[in-house]
């Protein structure tokens, strides 16, 4: 049975597991970034050939500036993964995204302070870009099939990053909106990122769990982030059953597909080789050794 996924779940907080998976195994990924959230789980689901990784670990261990992100997204394009569903809990920042809602951002602002966000460095250098962050083909997909469900569903709008793990200050929450913000996460970054470098399609389903705390009475408080994330991730699960066999069969058009390509900057000949070395699973197809 070979190790081979097409398509990766990443499993924010509450979604630790699929139990739709089928032909379940559990392998380790040696990555040159060390050891990936948890082994990563393979198997079918609805017929696709899928990895399966928590990112916080199995049990929840792990903050979210503890997560090993270079090592989860390089353990998936070890193994063949092309397109990643990203399941994150989010704080909406506006009355008309309430809890129990799902939201598929088009844009993303980065507030995390010194979490590594790219594999390059160290005598090579590569810019990508990330005017777009999210694969606009897999995100649309995923919202059309969510409202096909009958699921409460948004598409558009920006997702701010911040570090956490504390919720966010009353003045954090006001100044995100008078930003025009619409959700607020801690997980997207630098996974994001990293997913763009590694020439995967990266779409987040964001489940919408509270209203932050600029809302007078409904403050976060973990109790109800609990309650309606049980909602949210019974509702994921089904979207992923439903949407992950049309995007298994997508041909990738898109620009997530070719990022690298005139992306590195540095002359092959002066580049560290033992940076290439490590790095030939995204710059070998581009770069002679």
């Amino acid at each position: 049975m070979k190790n081979h996924a097409c398509l990766a779940v990443i499993g924010g907080s509450g979604l630790y597991d699929m139990p739709g998976i089928t032909g379940r195994r559990d392998i380790r990924v040696k990555t040159p970034f060390g050891p990936p959230s948890s082994p990563i789980l393979l198997g079918d689901l609805s017929g696709v050939a899928c990895a399966f990784l928590p990112r916080h670990g199995r049990g929840h261990t792990r903050l979210p500036c503890e997560v090993n992100s270079r090592a989860n997204i390089w353990a998936l394009k070890a193994l063949g993964v092309e397109r990643v569903v990203a399941i994150s809990a989010v704080g909406s920042l506006k009355e008309e995204l309430p809890p129990r809602d799902l939201v598929f951002p088009d844009q993303l602002v980065d507030e995390t302070k010194g979490r590594p966000s790219t594999f390059f460095g160290d005598g090579l250098v590569a810019h990508v870009a990330f005017d777009n962050p999210f694969c606009a083909e897999q995100s649309r997909l995923l919202h059309e099939r969510a409202r096909g469900l009958g699921i409460r569903a948004h598409t558009g709008g920006t997702l701010v990053c911040m570090e956490g793990p504390a919720f966010s200050t009353r003045a954090e929450s006001e100044y995100h909106r008078r930003q025009g913000y619409d959700i607020i996460g801690m997980t997207a970054l630098p996974e994001a990122k990293l997913a763009r470098e590694a020439e995967l399609c990266y779409a987040p389903i964001c489940l919408v769990t509270d209203y932050d705390c600029w809302k007078e009475g409904e403050e976060v408080s973990s109790s109800k982030v609990v309650d309606n994330l049980a909602v949210n991730v019974t509702n994921a699960q089904r979207l992923l059953a439903a949407a992950i066999p049309a995007l298994a069969a997508r041909r990738r058009l898109c620009r997530c597909a070719t990022a690298l390509a005139g992306s590195i900057f540095t002359d092959p000949k002066l580049a560290d080789r033992r940076t290439l070395r490590k790095l030939d699973l995204l710059v070998g197809r581009y770069l002679k050794k």
